[in-house]
């Protein structure tokens, strides 16, 4: 027995072990944005335990109560309505999906990610005089770029911000989809090649946080992490002395070499940045010779370009951008990169190959009038001899 005691008490300890290892930060968060999430989730829960608590409860008690062994329990084989019972079951969880409803109206509104703050916390609205710390942020294959407009610099893997200024993000990415999340900071969102998002946030405590990619981007999303530095004025104008001293300078060139995908990218700073070089990553056009997105719209708007336009093709080419240099983008298709397959044609279950000749088809003789040519025409796409359709066009890398 004191062996099992012993065992007991061991197990019971084991939970707290595990708690203790794990980084809360989400139920702890730093940023009012993030602390009004947790609430949300807190809420939440305890409303959906109003129900879940009595069903666990009730069903073990039933089980108890009713077991066949009870002789002194009710026993009412004829029984099939309850107007009281009914009106409990039914009434309890309407009111918690009514509660849950206008929790979750309220807060879908309340913390869009597009809204700007009208707090620095629960009890200190923001001071008429404050401006905003703006950021444009760049998702790349594999590491954070980070603009500052206002200040002039750029950094790589590492963000930083005072302590009760609202930080409004304007977010996009240079290759595929990612998600910029800082979970001490606020929510995550995207970031999308060729389109911006935004997100509008506040740190509240100094401190040191975590940052990352919570969007599968390919081989090095795992190490797609940066750290995120909540600072006093002071400590904050000392970081950016720090960069522009220690930093180079981002132009074209230094963003293309930056941009090709890398893994595990350390810290860099930048003392100055081109002033249009966001907007030309957001409209895709940063390679030079590509058209920007904004002008292929306006030209759209416009009423299109007409024949004429047909030259603009390359310039709107955005796949096979590093083709040259040997690198493939994480999702290229074997048509577009010319790639070889990296599985073997797949197998019926019969035994036969899924690739067979069909009688008729060009190169595939047999049946008449299969033949897709004649008279001089042929299907797109369907050529025997002649050059291949061209590759699609498409925003994605």
């Amino acid at each position: 027995m004191p062996k099992l005691a012993k065992f007991s008490r061991l197990l019971s300890v084991l939970p707290l072990l595990f708690l203790a290892g794990c980084n809360m930060v989400v139920m702890a968060p730093s940023g009012d944005i993030a602390m009004q999430q947790r609430d949300l989730i807190v809420i939440s829960t305890v409303l959906m335990l109003l129900i879940i608590i009595p069903v666990i409860f009730l069903t073990l008690f039933f089980a108890w109560r009713y077991r066949r062994s009870n002789t002194a329990a009710t026993y009412a084989p004829e029984w099939h309505h309850s107007t009281r019972l009914e009106i409990v079951i039914w009434a309890a969880p309407l009111a918690i999906i009514i509660a849950l409803g206008a929790v979750t109206w309220i807060s879908t509104h309340k913390l869009d990610p597009y809204r700007p703050l009208d707090r620095l916390d629960a009890q200190r609205a923001i001071p008429a005089d404050t401006k905003p710390l703006n950021v444009e942020v760049v998702a790349l294959d594999w590491k954070w770029l980070f603009f500052y407009p206002e200040l002039g610099i750029a950094t790589v893997n590492e963000l930083a911000a005072p302590v009760d200024r609202p930080i409004n993000f304007k977010i996009t990415a240079s290759s595929v989809m990612n998600s910029f999340y800082i979970p001490a900071l606020a929510g995550q969102i995207y970031a999308m090649p060729g389109m911006e998002t935004k997100l509008h946030a506040v740190i509240n405590r100094e401190g040191e946080y975590e940052g990352f990619s919570a969007n599968y981007s390919g081989a090095g999303f795992s190490h797609m992490r940066f750290k995120f530095h909540g600072l006093t004025q002071e400590g904050f104008d000392a970081w950016v002395a720090q960069v522009k001293q220690q930093g180079t300078m981002l132009n074209r060139d230094a963003y293309l070499k930056l941009e090709k995908p890398s893994e595990k990218e350390p810290v860099r700073y930048y003392a100055g940045a081109d002033a249009d070089l966001y907007n030309a990553i957001l409209n895709m056009c940063a390679t030079p010779g590509k058209m920007c997105m904004n002008e292929m719209m306006h030209i759209d708007m416009m009423g299109g370009g007409g024949k004429e336009s047909a030259e603009n093709r390359e310039k709107l080419q955005y796949d096979d951008r590093h083709a040259d240099e040997g690198i493939v983008a994480p999702a290229a298709t074997v048509p577009a990169t010319g790639a070889p397959a990296r599985s073997e044609p797949a197998e019926r279950t019969d035994g036969n190959s899924m690739q067979h000749d069909m009688p008729g088809m060009p190169g595939m003789p047999g049946m008449p009038g299969m033949d897709m040519q004649h008279e001089g025409h042929s299907m797109p796409g369907m050529s025997n001899g002649a050059d291949p359709a061209p590759a699609q066009l498409n925003n994605n890398n």
